[in-house]
């Protein structure tokens, strides 16, 4: 009879392979939430550029057409899951975004957008914490100079 020898993997090796995998999820994961979180605020710091853009856009056309109102509001409806910065002046026929955001769900939710109502817009950051813009004098601009996140959003 001939002797065969058989090719396969010792269970001590599966054993092995399996707890290097494991290591290395313990590693990746918390990078991968942290990215998760970078894309958010990198979102809102776009979001923000663009309502200035389209902020400053829609004053330019206002004084060429002779209207020097300031602009009042940025959104149609305040309030918690319903579309923020979807009109000017809460008309929402000469919208900020073309695609406006959705904002927070709840009083609980991070990561996204809230009107307040009192033309003040605050973006609840991912981890902890707020950066509330106001609408001053045609500009959408930090209520407080001193607001780190708010400083974070616009740099």
């Amino acid at each position: 009879m001939k002797n065969r020898t058989q090719k396969a993997f010792t269970m001590v090796e599966l054993v092995f392979v399996i707890v290097v995998i494991g290591i290395l999820a313990a590693v990746a994961v918390p990078k991968l939430a942290v990215t998760r979180d970078d894309a958010i605020v990198t979102k809102a710091m776009t979001t923000v550029s663009s309502v200035r853009n389209a902020v400053a856009t829609e004053r330019q056309k206002r004084i060429l057409r002779g209207d020097f109102d300031p602009i009042t509001s940025l959104s149609s409806d305040s309030g918690y899951d319903k579309p923020i910065f979807d009109g000017f002046d809460g008309n929402t026929s000469s919208p900020v975004l073309e695609y406006p955001p959705i904002s927070c769900a709840a009083a609980s939710s991070k990561g996204c957008w809230v009107d307040s109502g009192d033309g003040d817009y605050t973006f609840v950051m991912p981890v902890s914490g707020t950066a509330v813009f106001t609408l001053s004098n045609n500009r959408f601009v930090c209520k407080s100079s001193t607001d780190e996140n708010c400083q974070e959003l616009t740099k």
